[in-house]
């Protein structure tokens, strides 16, 4: 008998699962037409694109539009501000949710541990809009900051408006607003953790804090392997949202990043292409980013994406 060929078996799986296939089919509907469909947009890159000529009939220029971007007098203030503040959240977020998580857990009084989680999961529901509101509002020369700056005796002066303190009011409030959120999924991979291991560390008179080394971080630390391939391989994607509703002329020298520039020049000024250039290079690192970190991790761990 001739064996069953593959669309065959996927055709008796759907008819047998299909209640399951229907579950993921809004999912797969929406990575279909916003994320693979406007991939063909990408193509305008490479082209002098106008929307009275449409995509098909714009002239090709080739590199044209990422050799002006190298060469721009902009690239290199855009690639330090975004290397700059992708690196600083990178070492000050990305270990919060993480040590968050670890203090939560060693919290044995339930009503003080729930009081505090839903503390730190708020910031992350309220909009952006309002938490960029509230930053001005707190780093204006009469907000509650130079308050208690003028309280240990220094001077009132606009925060907001200092280049050099910009990026560290970005990173402070983005680790505020995303602690809570980010402990969800390390505050899982804790709860999984055997608690015979504990017991045994216990028994050979290991403290809390040996407990935390040799138990507890080995045990989560494939899922902080896996977010942390996930961090770099967005390193560059920093929102151009809270940086356009934060920054002003004065901060531009270290708060314009790529995806504010791209926000600008794209619907802004409509150049259409060069900013989707600009942004097609800035997809790209990731992408050798995301390709790299992987491989790494995989060979010093065995922990990877794929």
């Amino acid at each position: 008998m001739k064996p069953k060929g593959l669309l065959y078996r996927i055709k008796k799986d759907m008819r047998k699962n299909y209640s399951l296939y229907l579950l993921v089919l809004p999912v797969f509907i929406f990575y279909l037409l916003f994320k693979y469909k406007p991939m063909y947009g990408a193509i305008i890159a490479f082209k002098r694109y106008t929307p009275t000529l449409g995509i098909e009939g714009s002239p090709w220029v080739g590199l044209e539009n990422f050799i002006r971007f190298f060469n721009s007098v902009y690239f290199k203030r855009l690639l330090k501000n975004t290397l700059l503040l992708s690196v600083y959240s990178l070492i000050f977020g990305f270990p919060a949710p993480i040590i968050l998580a670890l203090l939560l857990n060693e919290v044995r009084n339930n009503k003080f541990k729930k009081l505090t989680q839903t503390v730190t999961y708020l910031p992350h529901f309220i909009s952006l809009i309002v938490v960029t509101g509230m930053i001005v509002n707190f780093t204006m020369t009469t907000g509650v900051i130079n308050d208690i700056i003028v309280f240990f005796g220094g001077e009132r002066s606009p925060l907001l408006q200092n280049p050099h303190l910009y990026r560290t009011i970005y990173i402070i409030s983005d680790i505020w607003q995303e602690v809570g959120w980010g402990s969800i999924i390390y505050l899982a991979a804790l709860s999984g953790v055997d608690s015979q291991l504990y017991e045994a560390a216990m028994t050979d008179g290991a403290g809390k804090f040996k407990q935390l080394i040799y138990v507890t971080l080995p045990s989560i630390m494939p899922t902080i392997i896996v977010m942390l391939i996930l961090k770099i391989g967005s390193l560059m994607s920093i929102g151009y949202e809270k940086t356009i509703l934060l920054y002003n002329p004065s901060t531009y020298e270290t708060a314009d990043i790529i995806s504010s520039y791209v926000y600008r020049i794209g619907l802004l000024e409509q150049n259409w292409s060069y900013s989707t250039a600009i942004g097609l290079f800035n997809s790209v690192i990731n992408l050798i980013l995301l390709t790299i970190t992987n491989k790494l991790s995989k060979r010093l761990s065995e922990t990877s994406l794929w």
